[in-house]
């Protein structure tokens, strides 16, 4: 028995650090709000609205030789109703595995694209382009699956990058998507470029942080090949007292693209009010309003005016 023991306490001594370089993690957001929408000639209706609730686990473990395994699972659901916002697809947000060291990073699975984050969603402020106040203009085919990615390393200089291919799998077109960010001080700038099939986009971004102001926007420039090009741009300017934000955000795009393919034109402006109660969990409210160009546009304007609750966990 005494023989047993040791060999257990050996055991157990020697597999502990494997596992301490080991970690899982679960984590989420719940972001809900009560609403007052108006959609078109249609009558004003209260709704409670989910804002891209999400739940996830994410993980780490060290290989030695700087090398590391990580791995992310991410599933959105609808904070009204519970329900998955996904239909049947589960891990409807992402499911990837990824190895890096030094070399960089190399992803597979499914993701939101590098050349969103780069651009629109980081403009974004007040309530991280979710719900009904999310950018309604960008343009995207927003390719998720059956991604491979390579990420440089981290670098002193600021500058970070994201090439992706997503392959076609004899079901759609091959998609092609890259994202450059420069983090540096107060300066945050971004460029993101998307190919899915002969739809083509590219946007610049660029952030400036200067005491409690932050001011952003991007300029966006997309074309389905063969047809004019369609031009959006948005600005977004916060600031911060205390615990307060106060936000102001505003986009246009003219109308542009021919026959089955024409982009219509809109202006959207949204001003918002955060207050933090913790790093975790803020009240908010905000108005916005999305005007359409062109034939039909009034069945398709939309105001709302909300207030809210997120908490991350």
């Amino acid at each position: 028995m005494k023989k047993i023991a040791l060999v257990a306490a050996v055991a157990a001594l020697t597999a502990a650090p494997a596992f301490a370089q080991s970690s899982v993690t679960l984590w989420g957001r719940i972001n809900t709000s009560v609403e007052s929408q108006k959609q078109g000639t249609q009558d004003r209706k209260v709704v409670v609205q989910n804002n891209s609730s999400r739940l996830g686990f994410k993980g780490t473990e060290e290989l030695g030789g700087g090398l590391k395994a990580s791995f992310s699972l991410e599933h959105g659901l609808n904070s009204d109703t519970g329900a998955a916002s996904g239909g049947t697809t589960f891990w409807n947000r992402a499911s990837w595995v990824q190895l890096e060291g030094a070399f960089g990073g190399v992803r597979l699975g499914k993701w939101f694209p590098g050349s969103y984050f780069a651009t629109a969603d980081y403009v974004s402020m007040h309530n991280h382009d979710t719900g009904t106040s999310a950018d309604n203009l960008y343009g995207t085919r927003f390719t998720t699956n059956n991604k491979v990615s390579y990420f440089t390393p981290s670098s002193p200089t600021g500058f970070s990058a994201e090439l992706g291919v997503a392959a076609g799998e004899g079901a759609g077109p091959r998609a092609f998507d890259v994202a450059v960010n420069y983090d540096m001080g107060p300066l945050h700038a971004g460029f993101g470029y998307e190919k899915v099939g002969n739809y083509k986009q590219m946007a610049v971004r660029g952030l400036y942080e200067l005491g409690a102001f932050t001011f952003g926007g991007y300029y966006q420039r997309e074309q389905v090949t063969g047809f004019r090009t369609r031009n959006n741009g948005r600005l977004a300017a916060m600031y911060a007292l205390g615990q307060s934000e106060f936000h102001l955000n505003v986009g246009g795009t003219k109308a542009g693209g021919d026959g089955a393919f024409r982009f219509g034109g809109a202006k959207q402006f949204t001003a918002g009010y955060n207050y933090n109660l913790s790093k975790r969990t803020k009240v908010y409210g905000f108005y916005t309003k999305t005007d359409y160009n062109g034939t039909g546009s009034a069945a398709r304007d939309f105001n709302s005016l909300a207030v809210g609750v997120r908490h991350n966990f």
